[in-house]
């Protein structure tokens, strides 16, 4: 883990410095993955060269307010909070309107992680920050991310970690000093776009899901493969139906921080 940390923090100050830039910024939701970008960019650059945003909604949890300030607190991150529903329930107006209906779910829960790219990026042309996205592979294999959204950014630095690597990360940094609360390595995933939401309603439990794609993606096996491994055929199948039917947003991702 040591390794991948100093490959991590090493690569995101060159990637600042070759691009010219001194200070990032980040949404700092109280989930997991960007808790740990977080944290890795004040460990490259210091905290206050860290601009963090929580930009709550009506579905955002008193434990996800709780969190986020909390990690700002540790780190010394340069953090406010915002609240964007009253922006989004005027765009959910303006697109009934024009639709001539209401907005199915999955607009309006793509409506809130688009508005909190576009207020990063505001945030990058006013303040020449370097916006991060979050993501981890994951969610980008499965397209579990919202174009333009939670995407948005100039470089991604955990991407190339899948999200059970990622937990474990989590743990062993912590563990050479406190730096994020536990219950963010330990809660649900959840993007809180909707009331109740939890990743493994969309997604099998990573645990699960990261050995499948390992096997796909790294191993270059097939389904009859990974199957004949002692793994559910239909879970597998469905995995890596998923995976290919979401090469199109892989193509506009940022760029990972090579490890």
């Amino acid at each position: 883990m040591q390794k991948i940390w100093d490959k991590l923090v090493n690569g995101l100050k060159k990637y600042c410095d070759d691009n010219g830039f001194t200070d990032v910024c980040l949404g700092l939701s109280g989930g997991l993955d960007s808790a740990v970008c977080a944290v890795l960019a004040a460990d490259a650059l210091g905290g206050k060269h860290v601009h963090a945003l929580m930009m709550k909604t009506r579905y955002t949890s008193q434990l996800s307010l709780k969190i986020a300030a909390e990690i700002a607190a540790d780190n010394r991150l340069d953090f406010k909070e915002a609240d964007i529903q009253p922006t989004i329930d005027a765009q959910k107006a303006f697109l009934a309107d024009l639709f001539g209906e209401e907005p199915r779910n999955i607009v309006l829960e793509n409506l809130q992680a688009r508005e909190r790219g576009k207020i990063l990026m505001a945030l990058s042309n006013q303040y020449n920050y370097l916006v991060l996205a979050c993501g981890n592979k994951s969610e980008a294999a499965m397209g579990y991310c919202t174009l333009y959204g939670d995407t948005c950014g100039g470089l991604a630095p955990i991407a190339g970690l899948y999200k059970s690597e990622i937990f474990e990360l989590a743990k062993w940094r912590n563990g050479l000093s406190k730096v994020m609360p536990a219950e963010v390595i330990s809660r649900a995933p959840s993007a809180e776009l909707a009331a109740g939401q939890k990743d493994e309603d969309s997604l099998p439990p990573y645990s699960l899901l990261d050995k499948i794609l390992k096997l796909h993606i790294e191993g270059a096996q097939s389904a009859a493969e990974i199957a004949a491994e002692g793994y559910d055929a239909v879970t597998v199948e469905q995995v890596i139906k998923r995976y290919k039917n979401q090469a199109f947003k892989r193509l506009q991702l940022p760029p990972a921080l090579k490890l």
